[in-house]
């Protein structure tokens, strides 16, 4: 399907600037609060896409290019969340006690801007001339395709709208009958293999239940391996070759193999599959680059007049704004070292502070940018990333501690290595969304310099969210790990992610990682990745197994990744069921939303529901006595979650034959 675009059109609206930054601020809350939960974080454009095109429709001189921009503004949140994966790492470490504001909004933003510069040159080669396929930009682009070209689309728009909401009413829902102590929180097995123990466990979660069915059937096959490895080979082997002491159940000596030794091997296996993945990526950025290059020096010396669809920010403007974030960001990090054990050496750490921002984050964004373009920004290799960046910033501030280093002058340098990790790690989340964003603009005919702009927009209002909400949930629950001195509740969150991050800085910079298990787990990744190319070899590309996927369900816990694969596997089957069905396809964009309606509503009940701690001072505010015993508990999440989950899907069905009869 074309769409026919005015020499100048409306694209770049207060309207669409308002409503983008609201689902942006929503949208924000819900992924920093899911990322510390379970570790994951989701894609924002297409739900944002048609939550736009359902409210906009309202005025009659609305266009797809103006519905582009919201998206792009509100795509922001679904990247800019994962600095969450090193932020706490900071409060782990007893460095912070509580998130201030302006360091984390600087940190966040500065790296979020860096992400849009360091991507436009690179916007001809990995998008224009590229044969990338951006599965999630060109289906951010059909929704809004569809949205605008017909009635049926501006029914289907509206019925995304409702699929939106009911989604969120009912996971929050679901997640209040846990806060209420009506239903289980967690379904889990636990047992004796002989000396040793295993089991699995199931978050009674309809948000990563929705997570699963976005990620797609390819990733949680790949999820389910990883359950295989860690839990039917790892933990039984592990466990049995380390008897569990007197009076330690089979949970706990399960688990406490698993966190100790197994979750680590996870990470080995997750570090060797993201540096051969950018080894493999290094022939085509620096063909990309020099694309950009090429194409530039060309229109210059020809005097070409350059279509509206292909302006970008001028590259003299990139090139000043680039420099010129170097001044905060330098700012940033002595502020950061200021008062502390480290102000002796507080010029040379901000020089190879801000050199590594500029040298690694180029590299990143490049790599995640290509990576979006490759398998999207949902299941591109942040995780990675971020294990390689904080192993190269420990590394070299370690270097220049070492002749003062003591016990304060090691936390120094491990909160500074996070520091500095937290933003590479923005520049690489934004780069990644900026060229998904683009794609989808040229596909619906936008300016892409208004695309960058809207996206710098998105960034500062994500900027503005992160610091205050993380703090809410510091003070709320703490995180595990944590000193928590200031913390509410008893159960902090998990925050796998930063918790990882932090142990590989403390490892590096102490002295003491465990180095041993990280070479186990790269050893199974290099056989992972074999693996994953004989059968994409084997099956033309039709089929693979992602070994970063695999490697995420070897280090987070089967809780989180068992619903995963649940919903993984759920939608398939639907997708499957209703693909040949009158109105098949609606009917699988309305589940779509529906599951992204189930991440929001779960997440942002709980930032409420923090917020509700925080006010009442009480640990769980809503919880009701009753006598329920710990199985019915399970029960009663089991049946309700199959049935919410299975009437969703059914009207899903039934709406989409509807918008296209």
């Amino acid at each position: 399907m074309s769409i026919a675009a005015p020499s100048n059109p409306r694209e770049i609206t207060l309207r669409g600037i308002i409503l983008g930054i609201l689902i942006t601020l929503v949208f924000t809350a819900a992924q920093v609060y899911l990322g510390l939960k379970v570790g994951l974080t989701f894609a924002t454009s297409i739900p944002a896409a048609v939550i736009s095109m359902a409210l906009l429709s309202a005025f009659k001189d609305a266009t797809i290019q103006e519905n582009n921009i919201v998206q792009t503004i509100a795509s922001a949140a679904g990247t800019l969340a994962s600095v969450i994966f090193v932020l706490p790492g900071l409060l782990m470490v007893g460095w912070w006690a509580h998130v201030p504001f302006w360091p984390t909004f600087g940190a966040c933003a500065v790296g979020g801007v860096l992400g849009v510069m360091y991507t436009v040159p690179l916007r001809r080669a990995l998008v224009s001339q590229s044969d990338l396929p951006y599965p999630e930009g060109v289906a951010a682009a059909e929704v809004l395709k569809v949205g605008m070209a017909s009635r049926a689309g501006a029914a289907e728009g509206k019925a995304g709208l409702r699929a939106v909401v009911w989604g969120s009413v009912a996971s929050a829902l679901f997640a209040a009958g846990s806060a209420v102590k009506l239903m289980a929180g967690e379904v889990s097995i636990y047992f004796r293999t002989g000396a040793g123990a295993t089991g699995i466990g199931a978050s009674s979660s309809l948000a990563l239940i929705g997570a699963g069915h976005l990620m797609g059937i390819t990733v949680g096959i790949a999820m389910l391996a990883g359950l295989v490895i860690a839990w039917g080979i790892m933990v039984p082997l592990m466990t049995s070759l380390s008897p569990a002491a007197a009076g330690v159940d089979a949970a706990g000596h399960a688990l406490g193999i698993w966190s100790k030794e197994v979750r680590m091997m996870g990470a080995g296996v997750i570090g060797i599959a993201a540096i051969i993945t950018l080894a493999g990526l290094a022939k085509p950025i620096l063909g990309g680059l020099k694309s950009a290059m090429e194409t530039a020096r060309r229109s210059k010396l020809e005097g070409a007049v350059i279509d509206r669809t292909e302006q970008d920010i001028p590259i003299f403007i990139v090139g000043l704004v680039t420099l010129l974030a170097m001044v905060p960001a330098g700012w940033l990090l002595a502020s950061f070292l200021q008062g502390g054990p480290l102000a002796s050496l507080s010029v040379p750490l901000v020089a190879v502070g801000v050199g590594y921002i500029l040298i690694a984050g180029v590299f990143a964004a490049a790599v995640c940018g290509y990576m979006a373009g490759l398998i999207g920004s949902s299941n591109s290799p942040v995780s990675g990333i971020a294990i390689l960046t904080i192993l190269g910033a420990a590394l070299s501030v370690g270097m220049v501690g070492r002749s003062v280093m003591g016990p304060e002058v090691a936390q120094a340098l491990i909160a500074f290595a996070l520091f500095v990790t937290t933003v590479v790690l923005a520049v690489a989340v934004i780069g990644n969304d900026n060229l998904q964003d683009l794609k989808t603009g040229q596909l619906v005919n936008a300016t892409p310099w208004k695309q960058q702009v809207g996206l710098l927009i998105g960034v500062a209002a994500g900027s503005c969210v992160v610091p205050p909400v993380l703090e809410l949930l510091n003070h709320a629950n703490g995180f595990v790990g944590a000193p928590n001195l200031d913390s509410i509740s008893d159960q902090p969150l998990a925050a796998p992610q930063a918790l990882l991050i932090s142990t590989l800085a403390k490892g590096v910079i102490g002295g003491n990682l465990q180095w041993n298990l990280l070479g186990y787990g790269a050893a199974v990744g290099l056989l992972l990745v074999l693996i994953n190319y004989a059968l994409k070899k084997a099956s033309n590309d039709q089929y693979s197994l992602p070994p970063l996927g695999v490697g995420l369900a070897i280090y987070l816990p089967s809780a989180v990744i068992t619903p995963v694969v649940i919903g993984a596997v759920a939608g398939y089957i639907f997708d499957r069921a209703v693909e040949k069905k009158a109105g098949g396809e609606t009917a699988k964009r309305l589940a779509v939303l529906i599951m992204s309606g189930f991440i929001v509503g779960e997440s942002l009940f709980n930032v409420a529901l923090a917020g509700l701690i925080v006010l009442s001072g009480k640990g769980e505010p809503l919880a009701i006595a009753n006598t329920l015993s710990e199985s019915h508990t399970m029960i009663i999440s089991l049946v309700v979650g199959i049935a919410v989950v299975w009437g969703l899907y059914r009207w899903s069905d039934n709406s989409g034959r509807e918008v296209n009869a």
